[in-house]
């Protein structure tokens, strides 16, 4: 799995609520082949042990960046006028064919891994081709000394 450097070097509350969702709720969406998932503000912000923080998870879910990095439309948000309460729901569509990095499709690096597994089937094959490559490089390395 790869992890993006947000998830390595982030110190900012916003940060370490976007990970915390990406981690408990979207990634497991994602590899169960949910469509939708929803994230209340209130069990956000009592995992992370935050107090009267809020409006910081809860800004943090409605960001854009945090839909656009993740891959993720807001569907629908319930909950009071105001916005910003422990009862705040955000319902998010993840979106069909771009999971995202090291999520439920494997990264397409992963693709070339093995791309060579076919090329020394026999036992001991890859040595002689390293003795006969080596051997090569002796040859030419004499003609070129001489």
């Amino acid at each position: 799995m790869l992890i993006k450097r947000s998830e390595v070097y982030s110190s900012t509350g916003a940060d370490k609520v976007r990970q915390y969702v990406v981690r408990e709720y979207i990634r497991p969406a994602r590899v169960r082949g949910e469509r939708m998932v929803s994230v209340t503000a209130g069990d956000v912000h009592k995992a992370l042990g935050l107090k009267n923080r809020i409006a910081l998870v809860c800004t943090a879910l409605r960001a854009i960046r945090f839909q656009s990095e993740n891959h993720l439309r807001l569907k629908d948000v319930s909950g009071p006028p105001s916005g910003m309460s422990t009862t705040v729901k955000f319902t998010y569509e993840i979106v069909p064919g771009e999971t995202g990095v090291g999520e439920s499709q494997p990264h397409p690096f992963w693709a070339l891994r093995g791309i060579a597994k076919g090329m020394f089937e026999k036992s001991g094959e890859w040595e002689e081709s390293i003795r006969k490559d080596r051997e090569q490089m002796t040859d030419v390395h004499d003609k070129i000394s001489r």
